[in-house]
């Protein structure tokens, strides 16, 4: 339950402060064009709070918080006294008008730079790129345990989280990606990892699942937490709180180091020796897995005990001084924005899925994960969300801010407005793909909810 507030508080959060300055944006450049502005709302429908400035602006907050709008004097709306003819909307140039339009999706990019240098200044805690475990495409292209990601396709990272964007990047354009490694003894190598052979219209979460990494630090450590009363391992002696670092011989790192060796070594009448250290000292304890119902139903040989609870610590730090900060926030925000436009394009032409649109729903759990994160990665994820909205407006779509943009330029070219027929028609078709891809956008919210 709490995480249903959570979710709901850091959406609103997130909608209320870009929303907010996506629609000054319009505001402000309209006031500068010498437009009369009427309404500034944030949201949609009934009002909940509104008044009036000393501007004459009726600001308002409505009931559905999934978008806002500045309504302008506009004489395509209502008659305009000929007092008032010079601050109307229509009456101003067309480059006036479409630098009003726009302002609200550059005012989302400028957002996304502050966030991001924000996020830089305070310090985001990360994973280092370390491979805790490896299997599939990922073993079969040669990456072990241990290698350090250093570069995918040519982009250094320095995360974990860096190396998961730009591997799911490169799995994203389903053809071979060059992983540069550094191996634990500190020798450097590049691997192909063959991605043209990955499944198309499979979204990126499943990618990485599917390269078959894991960070070194999400791997559960050796460390005994409860030991099943019947079973060989308290028959040993074994206790919780034992850190296992052998069995028979071959050193253990991790818990599925444990499954592997018990798996390996256990049969009838086998002996494991399995060595822990307890309050310092080390010592070897002999042990006879009995063989039961395993997860899946199947019998196979098991000790007895469960993993100790766990937390992955952060080991690495995304961080830069305040001027250093402002070249790298500006070219974060270029890349996440040329990977963007580069995801919408592949999508349109079928080499990735539908399944990457997410809705309020998903976008609410982000927030909340983000937000539970610490602040630097609150501030990383609202960049990201500043700049879907930016770039989602400027889609060449009518009623969005694309739409009115294209709608200026063939005006520019003609030398005259189009038409209020087409302009109507324009308004129809948008509205229907605007619901056609929220429709898309809930699905896939639902589809990740329940599954």
């Amino acid at each position: 339950m709490n995480e249903l507030f959570g979710s709901i508080w850091w959406l609103a959060v997130t909608l209320g402060l870009l929303i907010t300055f996506h629609e000054f944006g319009h505001y402000w450049v309209a006031r500068r064009m010498g437009v009369k502005v009427l309404r500034f709302s944030i949201g949609f429908g009934k009002p909940l709070w509104k008044r009036v400035g000393r501007d004459g602006t009726e600001y308002v907050v409505a009931a559905i918080p999934l978008g806002g709008y500045v309504k302008m004097l506009d004489a395509r709306e209502d008659d305009v006294p000929a007092s008032e003819r010079a601050v109307e909307f229509t009456g101003k140039p067309v480059l006036a008008r479409m630098a009003i339009v726009a302002a609200g999706p550059l005012f989302n990019f400028i957002f996304a730079v502050a966030a991001f240098w924000a996020m830089l200044v305070v310090g985001k805690p990360d994973y280092k790129p370390i491979v805790g475990a490896v299997s599939g495409i990922a073993a079969q292209a040669g990456i072990h345990a241990g290698d350090t990601l250093v570069a995918v396709g040519g982009t250094p990272v320095h995360s974990w989280s860096g190396a998961a964007m730009a591997l799911a990047d490169a799995a994203a354009l389903h053809a071979p990606a060059a992983v540069r490694l550094q191996g634990a003894g500190g020798s450097l190598r590049t691997v192909v990892l063959p991605l043209q052979h990955r499944p198309h219209g499979r979204g990126a979460d499943q990618s990485l699942q599917a390269l078959g990494l894991v960070p070194r630090q999400m791997m559960l450590p050796p460390v005994l937490g409860a030991i099943l009363p019947d079973s060989g391992a308290a028959a040993a002696g074994l206790r919780p709180g034992d850190r296992i670092t052998a069995i028979n011989g071959t050193p253990v790192a991790d818990w599925n180091d444990i499954v592997t060796r018990v798996h390996a070594d256990a049969g009838p009448g086998r002996t494991l020796d399995v060595q822990v250290v307890r309050d310092g000292k080390q010592r070897v304890f002999a042990t006879h897995p009995r063989l039961q119902k395993g997860t899946d139903g199947k019998p196979t040989w098991l000790l007895g005990v469960s993993p100790a609870p766990f937390s992955a610590r952060y080991d690495t730090v995304q961080r830069a001084g305040p001027l250093q900060a402002i070249p790298e926030a500006f070219a974060e925000t270029w890349r996440l924005t040329a990977q963007t436009v580069a995801m919408l394009g592949r999508m349109l032409t079928g080499q990735s899925s539908l399944k990457n649109i997410s809705g309020p729903i998903s976008i609410a759990q982000y927030a909340n994960t983000s937000a539970d994160l610490g602040p630097a990665w609150f501030l990383y994820f609202l960049g990201i969300i500043s700049l879907s909205l930016a770039v989602m407006n400027l889609l060449p779509i009518p009623i969005l801010d694309g739409g009115h943009l294209v709608y200026y330029l063939i005006e520019l070219a003609k030398g005259s407005p189009v038409s209020t027929k087409v302009m109507a028609a324009g308004q129809y078709l948008g509205m229907a793909l605007l619901v056609a891809l929220m429709g898309i956008a809930f699905y896939n919210d639902l589809l990740r909810l329940f599954s």
